[in-house]
């Protein structure tokens, strides 16, 4: 007979904890108490400001409403993520949300672009944008709420969001304590183990109290309090492959109109970021500091700012990677705690909400059954790889920039799992995937095109039409996604009419 978890201890606040803490209370309220601990003497990495869709849902479960959720959190909407000098200087393309063109049976709809841009004079990785509706409402800032275009049967805008990640924890703490979470302020300073087992029986903080729990969770960021400084995880390393290991974050006037995207913008020695919000701009750069200093990337970061900078830089150390066993005992670490995939492509607080997610499938009991731990451990380890190898992806694509972190990365050996994904496209337009993978065929093809990785040649089952069909079915798919756009509210209309922009 196993005996039911009666209390959960969460050590850190910031968006990580308070995710944490709400989706609990919100599905093991009536079952069990939970216990937030946090300082005000430990600073968050409060630079993670953008989001995917998959977050939509989280709020769903939560019962939050999108528009109070915008007005709390300075929010504005996100279609996609643009990529500025990626492949050489001057190209750009986007990483947009939701479905590109129309698949047709059982052929995908980048083979029947292939087929007729392989065949043709124009730059391939120019093009796709035209068949994609999320592409052409960011650049024309426009968005509304569309579930489906109607009379086409095509769907709608995907999107996710761009928020002040500091107000996004404040909203879930008052949502969480309104639930039933005991919030403690305190500084632990002391992580008590079990001397038989080696598990966590309680914390001690500051001022003595001892909180004593079944279940811990570790969202105590990078030092990751509990699950390494007491259990000892190991750490994976994945420098060799991600060498980015700084970023500098500034936040500056906002500029309109407001675009319904993020930037990111390559630069000699790593990339920079520009996240819209209502009030104000969230930027950054994020590099290696093996290639440039400290004081050559805030030149480079404040070069390229179009608004006039608001707050002092903020810089941020970091080794991407992940902790050999994200749950250890009775500990599971979130967020910064876990490792880190630098925000390339905006997956921090997703990999927050999914290990959430994945502990309340195979939430254990007090005996803490292996077979949970080692699934546990087996899906985020899979999880993490897979959002790792996309990130390198466009690292590896970086064409002609000719500097030395860029000709590192185009040289630096590459995980087995990414060489195949990219010999497979390049023989035959194919991508490769994991059904539960968390990137899309459309955004593996949308980085690979887009960044100048063109296949051989595409699915023989394109012939089943011939070419004019083919021109056309393009020519009205791009009426289509146009013409939508066009209609759409503009994105500060919507914002001001329902999301609270002033």
């Amino acid at each position: 007979m196993h005996s039911p978890i009666k209390k959960i201890v969460i050590v850190g606040g910031g968006t990580a904890g308070w995710m944490a803490a709400a989706m609990l209370v919100r599905f093991l309220g009536k079952q069990l108490t939970i216990t937030q601990i946090e300082s005000d003497k430990v600073g968050t990495v409060g630079v993670g400001e953008a989001s995917i869709p998959p977050l939509k849902m989280f709020n769903q479960a939560l019962d939050i409403d999108e528009h109070e959720f915008l007005k709390a959190t300075n929010g504005t909407y996100k279609l996609g993520i643009e990529f500025d000098n990626w492949a050489q200087e001057g190209d750009s393309y986007m990483h947009a949300f939701g479905p590109l063109g129309k698949d047709l049976a059982l052929t995908p709809f980048h083979h029947y672009y292939l087929n007729h841009y392989l065949k043709s004079e124009h730059q391939i990785s120019k093009q796709l944008g035209k068949y994609s509706l999320n592409y052409l409402s960011a650049k024309k800032n426009n968005f509304q709420p569309l579930d489906a275009i109607a009379g086409t049967g095509l769907p709608g805008l995907t999107y996710a969001y761009h928020f002040d990640a500091s107000l996004y924890a404040k909203y879930l703490k008052s949502y969480s304590k309104q639930a039933g979470v005991d919030s403690i302020e305190g500084l632990v300073i002391r992580t008590n183990l079990n001397s038989s087992n080696g598990a966590i029986d309680s914390v001690t903080l500051a001022s003595g109290q001892t909180i004593e729990g079944d279940l811990f969770i570790d969202c105590s960021g990078f030092k990751g309090l509990l699950i390494e400084q007491a259990l000892n995880s190991g750490y994976e390393d994945w420098r060799h492959w991600l060498p980015c290991d700084s970023a500098l974050a500034v936040a500056s006037e906002v500029k309109k109109p407001i675009s319904p995207y993020t930037r990111s913008t390559a630069n000699e020695a790593g990339w920079q970021w520009r996240i819209p919000l209502q009030s104000r701009t969230g930027n950054g750069i994020v590099y290696s500091s093996q290639f440039i200093n400290d004081e050559q990337a805030e030149k480079l970061l404040f070069k390229q700012l179009d608004g006039k900078p608001l707050t002092l830089p903020q810089k941020v150390n970091f080794v991407t990677g992940r902790r050999k066993h994200q749950w250890l005992k009775n500990c599971i670490s979130l967020g910064l705690a876990s490792g880190f995939v630098e925000p390339l492509e905006s997956t921090s607080l997703h990999l927050v909400q999914s290990g959430i997610i994945r502990l309340l499938k195979l939430f254990p009991s007090q005996e803490m059954e292996q077979a949970n731990i080692d699934q546990y451990n087996q899906q985020s380890k899979q999880e993490f790889e897979q959002i790792r190898d996309f990130i390198i992806l466009h690292y590896r694509l970086s064409g002609q920039k000719q500097t030395p972190f860029w000709q590192y990365c185009r040289e630096m050996p590459i995980p087995n799992s990414l060489q195949q994904k990219l010999d497979l496209f390049k023989a035959s337009g194919v991508v490769s995937r994991y059904q539960d993978e968390l990137f899309t065929e459309n955004a593996w093809v949308q980085v690979m095109l887009g960044q100048r990785f063109t296949p051989n040649t595409y699915s023989t089952l394109t012939e089943n039409i011939n070419t004019t069909q083919n021109i056309q079915f393009l020519n009205d798919l791009h009426k289509i996604f146009d013409t939508t756009s066009s209609k759409l509210m503009s994105h500060d209309s919507y914002l001001t009419q329902y999301c609270g922009l002033k």
